[in-house]
């Protein structure tokens, strides 16, 4: 080992037998010294490199670190036409989402009569008029295609519209945001308590502001159970201690991941968490509008008595960062368009304010597409948002959405309330009677989706000569056709049996299924008939 270290030294060193100062050294602790510039990555993540000037003490750097802490965003109260449609968005959501399970709607005395449910048990799923059966689910995935289609409507038009004034997580945010300035004032007054102490005082305040997030959490977890069983006798069940385990865990859950993702993680979900706004950034395009600083107006920033004293220098920007300060992600979207930004138009409302108080012309921070600003910035007028909206893109969406909704409607109105399945026995296929005939057995399942029972009648299409009967009829009373009451709102399984005369051949037919009542309707299932081959 000495011998080689002794090699080694001889390699080092120079020709004077000095060792020559070595431009990268590695030193202990991951600190790299050099006095020559070098690169990060020589000396690895996370390192420090020490780089000395030639007239100077050495200067250390930092290198770029993965992950960063989380800045507490406390965003400060506006008022404008943006903050009064997101509370007016805010407060129609949360009424509809809280309300809806307590409305009724008279469906006869055999459904129920909430107005909106999800019947697991009798797989049913209810909203005021229209009931969706499990075989009707192409109902249920168009609307889902029709909230995509939506979605790039909304995007490929206004942006994040859909992040900013809608989204659950927006709308949660923000109520939370507004129980902080309740309990604990505004942006000044939020930030002192934040880097204040712990006295008993914080804690107390502490306490309370998060015993109304448990509140908030705990009314959103249980008016979510109220959609999948009838809401007063659920809650009567539920404070009772009656309900079932499965509705106590679900309100559990569901205050956990309300407080934690509304009241503390907020921001974080919608930059990191949510896969939304990576797949709006790869929809939008030069010809969708976007909030946008217009920097070729505000640059360079400078405040009011230099830009007074010197006008011809500085922009309309005044560098007072309300734009930042309203913000409920907390970016500075004169940085230009960033992940954080959720489109909800608090900047623009703080902007204009600001503009107003300067006297300066609003729209310094507004709603604007690219092209817009490219052609803005050469000189020309700026150009009306809604004028943006009119484009084959959007109108392509907007078509689309439209007739997936007009083709749901028109066959939501011209299905019919009956149904009728139908199941042959294939083993054996067919029998022989003692008189020579051959008998096919069936399985019938009929379907009654209306809230009172109905008379149905089961006939023959096709096998001239054949002979019908059931497992509640006798051989000797068939015919061509029976009759049977199903339920309402309801499904009846039943035996049928068809027999056709000696020597008959295999051959197609159909059951039809109709009813005679006030509203008739009529449905057909084809079937073979199977016999011996002569």
């Amino acid at each position: 080992m000495g011998l080689l270290k002794s090699q080694v030294g001889k390699l080092m060193s120079g020709p004077d037998g000095h060792q020559p100062q070595d431009p990268l050294t590695v030193a202990g602790g991951g600190r790299s010294k050099t006095e020559v510039p070098s690169s990060n990555a020589a000396a690895g993540l996370g390192a420090i490199t020490t780089r000395q000037h030639p007239q100077g003490p050495p200067e250390e750097r930092v290198t770029d670190k993965l992950y960063e802490a989380r800045k507490q965003v406390h965003n400060k109260r506006i008022d404008g036409p943006f903050r009064r449609f997101k509370w007016f968005v805010m407060a129609m959501t949360l009424t509809i989402y809280y309300a809806t399970p307590w409305l009724r709607w008279d469906r006869g005395p055999y459904a129920p009569d909430q107005a909106v449910l999800v019947d697991l048990a009798n797989r049913r799923f209810y909203m005021f008029g229209i009931e969706i059966w499990p075989h009707e689910f192409y109902f249920v995935a168009g609307l889902l295609i029709m909230a995509g289609i939506g979605l790039f409507l909304v995007t490929s038009a206004v942006g994040r519209a859909w992040c900013g004034y809608s989204c659950p997580q927006t709308v949660w945010t923000d109520v939370f945001q507004h129980v902080d300035r309740f309990v604990d004032g505004d942006r000044n007054a939020r930030m002192r308590l934040e880097a204040a102490p712990w006295t008993w005082g914080k804690v107390l305040r502490r306490a309370f502001k998060w015993i109304i997030y448990l509140i908030v959490g705990f009314w959103t977890g249980g008016a979510w159970i109220m959609y999948f069983a009838d809401a007063p006798a659920l809650v009567h069940d539920f404070w009772r201690g009656e309900a079932a385990p499965v509705a106590y865990v679900t309100v559990a859950v569901l205050t956990l991941t309300t407080v934690t993702l509304g009241g503390f993680m907020r921001e974080q979900v919608c930059i990191y968490m949510c896969p939304w706004p990576r797949i709006q950034a790869a929809m939008m395009d030069e010809k969708s509008l976007l909030i946008t600083y217009k920097d070729w107006r505000g640059e360079p920033r400078g405040s009011v008595k230099k830009a007074r004293a010197e006008p011809a220098r500085f922009g309309d920007c005044i560098d007072c960062t309300q734009c930042v300060q309203v913000c409920p992600t907390g970016i500075d979207i004169r940085e230009g368009p960033q992940i954080g930004c959720i489109t909800c138009g608090l900047c623009i409302d703080a902007c204009d304010k600001v503009m107003a108080e300067i006297g300066r012309p609003r729209g310094l921070i507004d709603y604007a597409t690219l092209e817009d600003c490219q052609q803005e910035a050469a000189g020309a007028a700026p150009r009306p948002a809604w004028k943006a909206l009119l484009r084959p893109r959007t109108l392509a969406y907007l078509g689309i959405w439209s007739a997936i909704g007009m083709a749901m409607l028109f066959a939501l109105g011209t299905r019919t309330h009956i149904g009728l399945t139908v199941s042959s026995d294939r083993n054996p296929p067919f029998m022989l009677m003692s008189d020579g005939s051959v008998r096919n057995s069936f399985t019938l399942k009929l379907r009654n989706m209306t809230s009172a029972p109905r008379e149905m009648t089961v006939t023959l299409d096709g096998l001239a000569g054949g002979t019908l009967w059931t497992d509640r009829v006798a051989r000797e009373s068939a015919s061509r056709h029976q009759t049977v009451t199903v339920p309402a709102d309801a499904s009846q399984t039943m035996r049928a049996y068809v027999a056709m005369p000696p020597g008959s051949s295999a051959q197609s037919f159909a059951f039809d299924l109709s009813t005679e009542d006030a509203k008739p309707e009529r449905v057909s299932s084809e079937t073979h008939f199977s016999a011996p081959e002569h």
